[in-house]
């Protein structure tokens, strides 16, 4: 096919000016209209933005929905009756009996905003005893009742009766509250 091309021309020869042949091509088509914008050149910058804007409200959602959540901070008396509320039903043992002077300790450490740390029970004892806040009967049964639970635990012989230590403990609770009551000053009006 490329051989009769060829032949149709003979005069043409490589090198040679075609001017000729040029000029007798058919008139050109009239020019295209002018090319109109490319979507991305039209919008490319609202998309861009558009994108980004997306990408952070993606990021926040996430951080809101992963961020650590505050811890929900319960007053000392609550947290003791439920914790002791827990340990309801339970075989009164050693282990549950300094579960149960555990945590009357630590609800005394809250509430009545004593010094933190880990004291024997006779320096608990011992501290409670001089708070004027506490006050004398209630610092002697609470003494009383973590001597006994001292005994119960650390007695090579099992004991015949029980202590009944978690509803002990709660009366302890609901007493202390009761006192807490009666020391706080009312507010001002």
């Amino acid at each position: 096919m490329a051989g009769l091309a060829f032949l149709s021309f003979p005069s043409v020869t490589f090198g040679q000016g075609n001017s000729e042949i040029t000029n007798n091509l058919s008139a050109l088509s009239p020019p295209y209209a002018e090319m109109p914008p490319t979507f991305w050149e039209q919008h490319g910058t609202l998309v861009l933005i558009s994108g980004l804007g997306v990408i952070l409200l993606v990021a926040f959602v996430l951080w809101l929905c992963l961020r650590p959540k505050p811890k929900v901070i319960l007053p000392p008396e609550v947290e003791a009756r439920n914790s002791l509320e827990l340990l309801r039903g339970q075989l009164e043992d050693g282990a549950l009996l300094s579960d149960v002077s555990q945590i009357l300790r630590r609800y005394f450490i809250a509430a009545f905003q004593l010094p933190t740390g880990e004291p024997t029970t006779a320096e608990f004892c011992d501290l409670i005893s001089r708070q004027e806040q506490i006050g004398s009967e209630l610092a002697a049964s609470v003494t009383n009742f973590l001597h006994r639970c001292d005994e119960q635990k650390f007695s090579p012989a099992k004991p015949s009766d029980s202590l009944d230590a978690v509803k002990h403990a709660l009366a302890l609770v609901e007493m202390a509250e009761a006192r807490r009551a009666q020391t706080q000053t009312p507010p001002r009006a």
